[in-house]
């Protein structure tokens, strides 16, 4: 079995990352093609493998399998596309948008499957599997001996996280980042992560005016989901992610299971929530616990172990339907203007 991972944008590559590292285990044979702007973020460890840059190159490869953590894969490359989505933002519409790219989806847990097998239904021509998250594995067993100090974080403060979402429509900062400097105590860190898409219109307004506050600008969110004792967020993957770990999060007019932590209205609700929240980190524990059941149940560390044997399974048996995909001439059009014009994207 041979693998391919189209990695195209930067914070991807901690959801591969822990399948790189199974494949390397098992020694099942892998590449990886990935844009300049991701080349330029990789793990150093990445560079000993055999990475791609050049599309050609990967459809030389000719990989059993496509593995994308996205919404959108080169219909060039050879091999069956698996999407393994970019976040478990299953609250979000365009999670469950059949693009005609993909031949498979694995799904995080019953509530995405549920969705998956009607859409498969209607649609007939692809795969659809649970396996988990991919990127769960990397968050539990992510290394936290040490972690404040690794972080430059001072030991006795409460470490407060803010990652909202760059989605317009539910986005939390606009309304959240003019309150925070005014809210900080004495004994807290803030640390605030934007998302790589953030409009930078936002990134801009909000600045370390605050000596207490670090804006952070690493791809990988997970060592500070590890540092973090809250999270504030609206209605963002990430949410899910921090819950893994059992802490608890606050959010801003979330759009859906609004009882996995303290969701606030008003801006003015915010500090409120954060000292109930730190005083009472167990309160919502066994909210939290129910929504991964039905959003990702498998928090073991072995999900990528189960996508690879998943792979096999299917391979094997030659699962994937025979029916077609549709001709989808606009999305092709995409792939050609992103290749041609953006920059960053694989050549």
């Amino acid at each position: 079995m041979k693998i391919l991972f189209y990695v195209s944008k930067a914070y991807s590559i901690p959801i591969v990352e822990p399948l790189v590292k199974e494949c390397n285990r098992q020694g099942i044979e892998f590449a990886l093609l990935i844009s300049e702007k991701v080349h330029k973020r990789v793990p150093e460890y990445w560079e000993e493998l055999e990475i791609f840059t050049f599309l050609n190159e990967a459809i030389y490869f000719k990989a059993d399998f496509v593995i994308c953590p996205g919404n959108f894969v080169d219909y060039r490359l050879p091999g069956i596309k698996v999407e393994i989505f970019h976040g478990i933002g299953v609250e979000k519409s365009s999670h469950y948008k059949i693009r005609h790219f993909f031949d498979m989806y694995l799904t995080s847990g019953p509530y995405v499957t549920e969705r998956f097998n009607k859409l498969q239904a209607k649609f007939q021509y692809f795969l659809v599997r649970e396996t988990g998250w991919p990127k769960i594995d990397h968050i539990l067993n992510y290394p936290k001996a040490n972690i404040r100090a690794r972080l430059q974080l001072p030991e006795g403060k409460k470490i407060i996280l803010f990652a909202p979402t760059h989605s317009s429509k539910m986005q939390s900062a606009t309304s959240l980042m003019p309150i925070i400097p005014e809210i900080i105590l004495p004994d807290e860190i803030w640390v605030v992560k934007f998302h790589e898409l953030m409009s930078k219109e936002i990134k801009e307004k909000f600045s370390e005016a605050h000596p207490q506050i670090r804006l952070i600008n690493d791809p990988d969110i997970t060592p500070w989901l590890q540092a973090a004792d809250l999270l504030i967020s609206d209605t963002s993957s990430v949410i899910y992610e921090f819950m893994t770990l059992d802490k608890p999060v606050i959010t801003y007019r979330t759009q859906a299971r609004k009882n996995k932590g303290i969701d606030i209205e008003k801006p003015e609700d915010l500090r409120p929530a954060i000292n109930r929240s730190l005083e009472n980190p167990d309160e919502f524990a066994t909210n939290r616990q129910k929504h991964l059941v039905e959003i990702n149940p498998f928090l073991e560390g072995d999900i990528c172990k189960r996508i690879l044997s998943t792979l096999e399974e299917v391979m094997e048996n030659d699962l994937i339907p025979k029916k077609r995909k549709p001709l989808n001439l606009f999305r092709k059009a995409q792939i050609h203007y992103h290749e041609k014009f953006k920059k960053g994207y694989m050549r």
